[in-house]
């Protein structure tokens, strides 16, 4: 039985039992609610249970013990303590978790006397911080031995494609199957030029690169290794891009890995260096509080501007029939969208405004309309898409489906500005990149955008946006 096989069955194979033809269950064990959660729930339990007998043991008030044990857990999560790795060890930890355990009784200790300099703090805070302290380092030992057990015994395993048939591929391959203790079983490899012999292939050749994404689906594949495929570098961001929408770890090989230092990001293989990527962005637990703020922004907007929104409706009117401009746009995933906007210019031909690229010096735009595009008031209505979820406040700007589809054709990376959803304003907008300018600098504005998300970021884009208003710089 070969290790596709055995996903397909929902078995793997353990390799030092392939002799016996003894497959193991992927599925068994306690430990398959937690397959999915990589070495988090062990760690929070562990640290948990450290807290628990610490506060007990020093009789710490209950109130005290609650915020000692938030403290504790927000440090050490913003440390990326509770990030799930390949290679466990405690003592590389001690650093961290010493220092967040103790500066989280430090914190409390220091918000009783600013709250009241004149009250004694808990003598029993200072012997709990420091016992929960030894017991978090203790605690972690036990639970990365723990982890470590259940890998060994293929009871949590995560299926793994190495992309890359070569020397390093092959590397690669023969230490995860040699070393089942860092929780990766690899299940083939997908390279379009092969390098290493069929002989020397220990898994089996799925295909070329592009079938990744229908491999990951197919075979509940969670882990991919990027070990030098003879596809290129710019295909490759590509295809590896494809697991952006999936629940997949993605693993890369550093070029001259003989150099390669030890950073955040990076795990080890039994001496070989290993990149992990970073989770995109809207594959983070953060990227909830973006459709919150869109929510927030867009009822409290439409609200406040209501009488300004009356009053724009009324003058459109005045122009001309039709207040509301409707038209079909590209959004997340390539699904298309209706947007709103005040219309600017006298009705025109469906098939015109589908297909015409750029309206700027258009004759039919009226006086009202030159004011609401400069303006960028024309824009007010797409307040409701964003409310109803269609659109956001800052995103890649959403085009038609002929132009999206053109544009996918014959520039690298567009059709990956379409893993989020189209925005208001966005990276950029406020660079300049809307109406008549490059494509290709909007796509690369946009990718680095998605790239690089963070709540904060969306908010500075729309105060950029807010001063690009006032300033009158709208198409």
């Amino acid at each position: 039985m070969t290790a596709l096989q055995g996903l397909q069955t929902g078995l793997v194979p353990v390799p030092h039992a392939a002799s016996s033809g003894q497959p193991a269950d992927r599925g068994a064990g306690p430990h398959r609610a937690l397959l999915r959660f990589g070495v988090r729930p062990y760690l929070v339990l562990a640290d948990t249970a450290a807290w628990a007998i610490a506060c007990g043991l020093t009789g710490l008030a209950l109130a005290d013990a609650a915020l000692l044990l938030a403290l504790t857990v927000g440090l050490l999560a913003g440390a990326a303590s509770y990030r799930s790795r390949l290679e466990l060890s405690v003592l590389d930890d001690i650093p961290v978790l010493l220092s967040r355990t103790l500066a989280a009784g430090s914190t409390l200790l220091a918000g009783h006397v600013a709250l009241d300099p004149q009250a004694v703090p808990s003598a029993d805070l200072l012997p709990a911080t420091g016992l929960l302290a030894v017991l978090v380092i203790l605690g972690r030992a036990a639970a990365y031995s723990v982890v470590r057990r259940t890998r060994a015994g293929r009871r949590v395993c995560h299926a793994t494609l190495v992309l890359g048939a070569g020397n390093v591929g092959g590397q690669v391959t023969d230490l995860l199957l040699a070393h089942a203790g860092y929780g990766l079983l690899p299940v083939g490899y997908l390279d379009a030029d092969p390098l290493l012999p069929e002989q020397e292939r220990r898994i089996p050749l799925l295909g070329s690169p592009d079938k990744l994404a229908n491999l990951i689906s197919e075979f509940d594949v969670r882990a991919v290794v990027v070990a030098f495929s003879a596809a290129p570098e710019s295909q490759m961001i590509d295809i590896i891009r494809t697991c952006d929408r999936l629940a997949v770890e993605v693993f890369t090989v550093p070029r001259l890995y003989e150099l390669h230092r030890r950073g955040r990001d990076s795990d080890e293989l039994w001496g070989l260096p290993l990149v992990r990527l970073r989770k995109v962005s809207f594959r983070r637990p953060t990227w909830r509080l973006k459709r919150l703020l869109d929510v927030a922004v867009s009822s409290a907007a439409l609200l406040v501007l209501s009488p300004v929104l009356l009053g724009l409706a009324a003058a459109v009117r005045l122009q001309g029939p039709g207040v509301l401009f409707r038209q079909e746009r590209v959004g997340m995933d390539g699904r298309p969208f209706t947007v709103l906007k005040f219309r600017s210019m006298q009705p025109e031909d469906e098939q015109e405004a589908q297909t015409q690229w750029s309206i700027a010096g258009d004759a039919r735009v009226t006086r009202l309309g030159r004011l609401l595009r400069a303006s960028s008031l024309d824009e007010l209505p797409q307040l409701w898409n964003v409310l109803t979820g269609t659109m956001t406040l800052v995103g890649p700007r959403p085009e038609r489906p002929h132009f999206a589809a053109q544009f996918s054709d014959s520039y690298p990376r567009y059709a990956a500005r379409h893993r989020v959803p189209a925005g208001m304003t966005g990276w950029a907008q406020i660079h300049g990149l809307r109406g008549d300018t490059s494509i290709e600098d909007r796509a690369r504005f946009d990718n680095y955008y998605i790239e690089n998300w963070s709540l904060w970021y969306d908010i500075t884009i729309m105060l950029r946006t807010a001063g690009a208003v006032l300033r009158r710089t709208g198409s």
